[in-house]
């Protein structure tokens, strides 16, 4: 499981939804596998409960995980593509923190073998 960092600005509801995005996209978490039930999780996580639901929500919204009735939260079998909109908003945020980088002097040559890296890794995951 993940762990909420108090500290950083994201809500705790944001670092939820991420950690579940992540846990699913490194495979740690294979459709059609069950999720924590919200009194779990927030015991897990000491969060409130309406903030596991929150965050419970907003994944299912976006296709992420799907609800049995009576049953719990379960990992979607296939994620769907993104709509255009949120499809800009996540080149939005890559492009605010390529610009850090390159404010900070990480020069454009170490980011593109930085992303190559990570890519790799992703594709080494799968």
């Amino acid at each position: 499981m993940f762990k909420l960092d108090h500290k950083t600005g994201k809500s705790i509801y944001e670092q939820i939804t991420d950690g579940f995005k992540e846990m699913i996209v490194r495979g740690e978490l294979m459709p059609g596998d069950r999720l924590p039930s919200v009194r779990e999780l927030s015991a897990q996580l000491t969060v409130n409960p309406n903030t596991i639901q929150k965050a419970y929500a907003a994944l299912e919204s976006q296709g992420w995980i799907y609800t049995v009735s009576g049953k719990g939260c379960y990992v979607g079998e296939e994620i769907s593509r993104p709509d255009e909109a949120q499809l800009q908003r996540i080149y939005a945020e890559l492009r605010k923190k390529l610009d850090e980088l390159l404010y900070l002097g990480i020069s454009e040559d170490e980011v593109k073998r930085n992303v190559i890296h990570m890519i790799e890794e992703r594709r080494s995951l799968s």
